[in-house]
């Protein structure tokens, strides 16, 4: 049997290096790891990852802000037998500040965009043939609570994050929201959809959480990406795609 191809963008540290550590651990996988450096110390450390009977590990270098990488990584894989992928995890992102509308500065809108939004569709263009070559093609988006626009019932917990300021970052999510809701429309063979991972222990989650006086985010990197990894091996086109989901299987809304 062919093994799964599972690519993952931002993929040497956070919730990025957590779903690898997870899709190795998985036999017959084929599990990319994409990252703006894969010379970097923190991208060759992947290879000392465990993994199962019959899966590997390739790396390959995709910056976001670049808007040739994603397809020069097409390219790439071609060269190395990679002519599919049945999951692709948009996973890459940054936040770096939380103004209020009032306070934000649009360069700081611009920066957020181009990695959170143009980086995702440059991503998705180059990768759109490879996918619809799967037999089961999956594009997830790590969105975020923070791209909600429908107030939850418990809103006013720190573990939804709304409502908070956040007119950089939280518009950026909004849009990647709303791009893998159309992806699903265009593309009747590929099952979309975006997914909130909850305010995770990593370095953007942990400085969100210092900056509003708390020791650190809510979850654990471990508790985040087995829920996703959950959601996303479960995901078909009838039950998910389309649909705004959070780790922990909680379908919510828009």
């Amino acid at each position: 049997m062919a093994p799964t191809i599972v690519l993952i963008t931002g993929a040497n540290r956070g919730i990025g290096k957590g779903l690898l550590s997870l899709y190795l651990a998985k036999p017959n996988h084929t599990v990319i790891a994409a990252n703006r450096d894969p010379s970097h110390p923190t991208s060759k450390a992947l290879f000392d990852l465990p993994k199962a009977e019959g899966t590997s590990l390739i790396l390959v270098k995709i910056d976001a802000t670049v808007p040739t990488d994603a397809a020069d990584a097409v390219n790439s894989l071609a060269s190395q037998g990679i002519n599919h992928v049945d999951i692709l995890i948009a996973n890459a992102g940054i936040a770096y500040l939380w103004p209020t509308v009032a306070d934000v500065k649009v360069a700081d809108m611009q920066k957020h965009f181009e990695t959170n939004v143009y980086g995702v569709v440059y991503l998705y263009q180059a990768f759109l043939p490879v996918l619809k070559k799967s037999n089961n093609p999956r594009w997830v988006s790590i969105g975020s609570g923070s791209g909600f626009l429908t107030l939850l019932a418990n809103s006013c917990s720190v573990k939804n994050m709304i409502p908070v300021q956040n007119a950089a970052y939280g518009p950026s999510k909004v849009v990647l929201h709303w791009l893998t809701k159309a992806i699903q429309i265009e593309e009747p063979v590929i099952t979309a959809f975006p997914i909130d991972p909850g305010w995770v222990q990593t370095d953007m989650g942990n400085l969100g959480a210092e900056l509003r006086g708390l020791e650190k985010a809510i979850l654990t990197v471990e508790e985040s990406v087995a829920g996703l990894m959950k959601v996303i091996d479960a995901a078909t086109k009838e039950t998910h795609s389309g649909r705004l989901w959070k780790y922990d299987g909680e379908q919510v809304q828009w």
